[in-house]
């Protein structure tokens, strides 16, 4: 027979079941989140991971605190060297994701066929005003 008792542990674990899966779902929205910012800043997620790190609370962008899920993981640039970031979240919501600093290279254009050097620029209008 069903007791009160039974009935109250019962509903604790589907409780916390339900739990569980809703934390893994919300750490599946952050994997994803902290891939699509991986790939826009041309760096390399480590390892397609994220682990939980804590749950504690934070302040929001209006000053309030929030529970928030604070997640770890690991990028590199070079494929040698690991680096350490972190990605917060508000629920579903994005707080914030910070990546620890990193070298990078400056990608600057190939020179164009239509650069004139300034005293050959100095020369041609300096003609025109005499």
């Amino acid at each position: 027979m069903l007791t009160l008792g039974n009935l109250f542990v019962l509903m604790l674990l589907a409780t916390g079941g339900a739990w569980l899966w809703h934390s893994h779902g919300l750490r599946e929205r952050a994997l994803a989140r902290v891939k699509q910012h991986c790939a826009k800043l041309d760096v390399e997620l480590l390892d397609g991971n994220v682990a939980l790190r804590r749950i504690t609370f934070a302040r929001d962008a209006n000053g309030r605190k929030r529970l928030a899920r604070v997640y770890n993981f690991e990028f590199t640039v070079t494929g040698e060297q690991r680096h350490p970031g972190t990605i917060t979240m508000f629920g579903a919501h994005t707080a914030l994701i910070e990546l620890a600093p990193y070298p990078f290279e400056i990608k600057t254009p190939p020179p164009s066929a239509n650069v004139i050097e300034m005293s050959q620029w100095r020369q041609e209008h300096n003609k025109w005003k005499q």
